[in-house]
């Protein structure tokens, strides 16, 4: 029962994540001042942290750990690149260029660890 609630607590967790990074995005591009709004820089935040909370919860339960187990390493190392592309692409970038590609390499990234999770395999696109 645990486990269940814990993965459907991620399960919503990414699916809100995605979103609003995908909204975020559009707003970027579009140099919208809604981007600025305060609940749009707290929302993610308290999501996210759901989201990492619900995902250590979980390994925790099913006994698999990154640095250990060769999928959530992989999961762990592309998370910590989503993160850092994300920033690029929603505050660091320089140019509007930049932070287009940011994005998109994110939502690439984004899916690459989704692919992971499926599969339970760092390599999910060679089998």
């Amino acid at each position: 029962m645990t486990y269940l609630i814990l993965k459907n607590l991620h399960l919503a967790t990414i699916a809100i994540t995605l979103m609003l990074f995908l909204l975020r995005g559009v707003w970027m591009m579009a140099d919208s001042p809604q981007l600025q709004a305060r609940w749009v820089r707290i929302v993610p935040h308290i999501n996210d942290t759901l989201l990492l909370a619900s995902g250590i919860a979980l390994a925790v339960l099913i006994q698999q750990y990154p640095l250990v187990h060769g999928w959530l390493t992989a999961k762990f190392l592309a998370l910590i690149a989503y993160v850092v592309l994300g920033t690029v692409a929603l505050k660091r970038g320089k140019t509007r260029g930049q932070r287009i590609s940011a994005w998109v390499a994110a939502l690439l990234v984004f899916g690459y660890m989704v692919a992971v999770a499926v599969a339970h395999d760092p390599f999910p696109f060679l089998q």
